[in-house]
């Protein structure tokens, strides 16, 4: 029943998108993010994400929108990105192994390029972000609930054989959403959706610490610590997310505590130790090759390793470098951490020049390019540093929140909240004939 209501939805998704092509944008990105086809057995395994990529593509052609193709300061540093890693993908040092992960990068970066055109407007970026909003917060939610129901004592994981299976990387990737839906809850014209955001605030705060990750418990005091440098009420942000954190971290079990307190004695800890050799690995590799590097996940590869590096071999713990950096580093090299650096520093530099621009002496006066740009700031700097510790340099969640910050610094400006207008008051006398909207009441005289 699951596998046919899937299809269901991404038929009528695909029949949307040959007419709009931003619909393929809202599916691909709704697929990339939650792998619905995981559920559905009789899916799993389709090409579901390629079809729905070349529908989108196609459809672009059609439309004739690759004639609003505009660059900027992100778009260039993507495309010069991608363009770096089919470089160091032909000059691979075992191209089979890294030819995977390279056709995955690629298709998750032409994502970002074909969202950066499509978003052209409030309601497209606003689309785009409730997706990954809700993508993620699903994840918020259900973990929330687990770690309450469970008392804390069992680790929250995402979907298996997804990117997000690790608990790491969910925690990250939910610390990453937790501006994001502050704006949404900023934005909502309605007091249930502002209500329901912050109850799904409150128990993606609750999820992260379910998934006992350090990495993502830093992430989170990251996106804190900046929440209350960029705000003006640092009393009431304070106070605030005190009521919520202090008995969230209480109501946590000794166990937790424990693995939390090893953060200050990382230099003693054997996993943190063993992800450091890790990065010796990778950073061997950029040296041998500095200009292509090795290959995207070619340092995996123990016997490559040997030849580079021969002493690390036997004290690795794992072979992912457990960092976004020394992944590019060693895959691709010096050359390749320098453009991936610079579309990072190109999204933050471009969100900083768009929040300036749209900000207001007054909150109300704000546009919601400003406003947007203002969290997604916070929310980028919150991924960079999570990603010092996990490995997600492809995960989409990221990609696709570069390419709303590069849509919003280009679309029109406007008000920061919708502010609702009252409907004509209704005669009851001539209700069907304004239904009809053949009836028009006199106008009023002040």
């Amino acid at each position: 029943m699951r596998d046919l209501l899937i299809l269901m939805v991404i038929l009528a998704s695909l029949a949307a998108t040959l007419r709009y092509p931003f619909a393929g944008v809202l599916t691909w990105a709704w697929f990339t993010l939650m792998t619905p086809n995981q559920l559905g057995f009789g899916v799993f395994g389709l090409p579901l994400n390629l079809i729905i990529a070349a529908t989108t593509i196609g459809s672009i052609v059609i439309n004739g929108e690759l004639k609003r193709f505009r660059l900027d300061g992100v778009t260039v540093a993507l495309v010069l990105f991608a363009f770096w890693l089919t470089i160091s993908q032909s000059f691979s040092l075992a191209g089979d192994v890294s030819a995977e992960y390279y056709d995955r990068f690629i298709k998750t970066l032409l994502f970002a390029l074909i969202a950066v055109q499509l978003t052209a407007t409030r309601l497209r970026a606003h689309a785009l972000l409730w997706m990954l909003v809700i993508g993620i917060g699903f994840f918020g939610f259900k973990g929330g609930l687990f770690t309450l129901a469970t008392l804390g004592q069992h680790r929250v994981q995402g979907l298996v054989d997804t990117v997000l299976e690790d608990n790491n990387h969910l925690g990250i990737a939910m610390a990453t959403t937790l501006p994001l839906i502050i704006y949404l809850r900023e934005q909502a014209a309605r007091p249930v959706i502002r209500h329901a955001l912050a109850g799904l605030f409150v128990l993606t705060l609750i999820a992260i610490l379910g998934t006992h990750s350090r990495g993502a418990f830093v992430s989170m005091v990251v996106f804190g610590g900046f929440y209350w440098l960029y705000s003006r009420h640092k009393v009431a942000i304070f106070a605030a997310l005190c009521v919520v954190m202090v008995p969230a971290i209480a109501f946590m079990p000794s166990k937790w505590t424990e693995r939390m307190s090893t953060i200050r004695t990382a230099g003693e800890d054997e996993s943190f130790m063993g992800r450091v050799t890790v990065w010796k690995v990778n950073w061997r590799f950029a040296e041998q090759n500095p200009i292509t590097g090795a290959g995207l996940r070619v340092p995996y590869e123990d016997d490559l390793v040997r030849q580079v590096a021969p002493e690390l071999v036997d004290k690795r713990i794992a072979a992912a470098a457990h960092s976004i950096y020394f992944e590019i580093l060693g895959g691709t090299g010096f050359v390749g951490l320098f453009l991936f650096l610079s579309v990072l520093g190109a999204a933050l530099l471009t969100a900083m020049i768009t929040a300036h621009r749209g900000a207001g002496s007054k909150p109300n006066e704000a546009t919601w390019n400003g406003r947007f740009a203002h969290y997604a700031q916070v929310s980028l700097a919150t991924f960079c540093v999570g990603g010092m510790s996990v490995s997600m340099e492809m995960w989409d969640g990221y990609w696709m929140l570069i390419a709303l910050i590069a849509a919003a610094a280009r679309a029109p400006a406007g008000a920061v909240t919708p502010t609702p207008t009252p409907g004509p008051r209704v005669d009851a006398k001539n209700w069907r004939a304004t239904a009809r909207g053949r009836y028009r009441p006199a106008s009023r005289t002040a």
